[in-house]
């Protein structure tokens, strides 16, 4: 079966010369879903300290991190040489081009800066934080898919979808595999195993290490940026950036588990 992309236009609302776009609508949806499950979050980890309100002032850091760290992750990973002859262009954020991974760096950094303020632990911080994620990384695939970007590789499949504003080739549509795994998916995952006491860093390391793993597979049917050429073992920029993910992410709930045992040893433990 082939499907055809409707070619949205990618401008939501004209009011004289302010154009609202969708692609920002879906930030605005992914910070609304962000602080609206942050705050059942809250309500389920009263008794650990958090309120609603922490909520809030989380949100305004967590806003800044992605922006800005998502538009430099984009400038220093995909186009440095391009960004360097064109540097005001680094502020056309409307114009699409933001990283997740940088995105990731810069919401780390800003939890960082929020967990020392409020006197939180980081990873307490970032454990909390991970289950909010995979909704707002599914609403920007939404927006990756209205503007009718980073579409699939060719396939010979029955199925697929067309992108007239590519060409007729039938095509993988990548943003519906990443919306479906990067954000319903990871989310029922990540939501489900956070919802009991873990140790901490595990929650944390759960969302990096199935983060990772996602985009990787994902990474296959996606088509890669021609502007960056062939990368080592034949692997993607988002492939290459994804390992560390999986690596970290791994480490991290190993490191968890193993030093909650410690922390807390079996009956058995203490009859030695």
């Amino acid at each position: 079966m082939t499907f055809v992309h409707p070619e949205f236009d990618p401008i939501a609302l004209q009011i004289g010369p302010v154009a609202i776009r969708w692609y920002g609508l879906m930030y605005v949806l992914a910070f609304v879903l962000v602080l609206v499950l942050g705050r059942i979050q809250a309500r389920r980890n009263m008794l650990t300290g958090w309120r609603a309100h922490d909520v809030d002032d989380m949100l305004f850091y967590g806003v800044f991190g992605v922006i800005l760290g998502g538009r430099l992750g984009y400038v220093l990973f995909y186009k440095p040489m391009y960004f360097l002859d064109h540097p005001l262009e680094i502020f056309a954020v409307w114009q699409g081009g933001m990283s997740f991974h940088g995105g990731l760096i810069g919401v780390l950094v800003a939890l960082w800066f929020y967990g020392r303020k409020r006197g939180k632990r980081w990873l307490d911080v970032t454990d909390f934080v991970a289950p909010l994620v995979p909704l707002g990384l599914a609403a920007g695939r939404l927006g990756n898919f209205i503007n009718g970007e980073l579409w699939g590789r060719a396939t010979n499949a029955d199925w697929g979808m067309v992108f007239p504003q590519v060409d007729r080739v039938l095509r993988h549509p990548s943003q519906l595999y990443e919306f479906a795994l990067e954000g319903l998916m990871l989310f029922a995952i990540v939501w489900t195993f956070g919802s009991r006491h873990r140790p901490m860093g595990a929650v944390s390391g759960l969302f990096l290490l199935g983060y990772g793993v996602m985009r990787y597979v994902v990474e296959y049917v996606r088509e890669p940026d021609a502007f960056i050429g062939p990368l080592p073992y034949g692997l993607t920029l988002g492939q290459w950036l994804s390992v560390p993910m999986i690596v970290i992410g791994l480490g991290m709930m190993l490191w968890a588990y193993m030093r909650a045992g410690k922390a807390h040893p079996t009956i058995l433990d203490r009859m030695k």
